[in-house]
């Protein structure tokens, strides 16, 4: 079960973050969403919780939906050893999530603010973005701006890398 289902809309609120709910069957990858067809304005993605070569530093990748994520190439631009996907246990244990439900928002349950999150540059920066709110039942559309708002707020390291 993820940690964090009902917290996030708490912090959303206290950082006067607007955001539209979207309730749907569950989802467990960004072709599944698409099937749906549901009308939900704004750039969707795919977040995937990679880790280094030794497991001692792990990222969040966000991404645009469309785009498929060079491991190797991104290793290489942010120095570091080969990345791959982490565990489910390391995905529960940073940040209280299940495969299928990986967010940002699962953030809120990383307390050692060590996860390192990359940041795809071709997100649109003056749009809307869609992410489940620790759930896979559920989307929130907010603005790009609320969203590095509570990136901000999270206090982890926050990059932004070519994909």
């Amino acid at each position: 079960m993820n940690k964090g289902k009902e917290k996030i809309y708490n912090i959303l609120n206290e950082l006067n973050i607007k955001y539209i709910k979207h309730e749907h069957e569950a989802v467990y990858t960004i072709e599944e969403v698409n099937n749906l067809q549901l009308d939900i304005e704004g750039q969707h993605c795919k977040n995937l919780f990679l880790r280094n070569r030794k497991g001692s530093i792990h990222y969040l990748l966000i991404l645009c939906d469309e785009k498929m994520a060079d491991l190797k190439a991104l290793a290489k631009e942010i120095g570091s050893t080969p990345l791959s996907m982490a565990s489910e246990e390391r995905l529960y244990k940073h940040l209280g999530l299940t495969p299928g439900s990986v967010t940002p928002f699962g953030l809120i349950n990383n307390s050692d603010k060590k996860v390192k999150v990359l940041l795809d540059k071709d997100l649109k920066h003056d749009g809307k973005i869609n992410f489940h709110p620790n759930t896979n039942t559920a989307t929130l559309t907010i603005d790009y701006k609320d969203f590095y708002k509570f990136l901000q707020w999270s206090g982890n390291e926050i990059r932004e890398v070519s994909i």
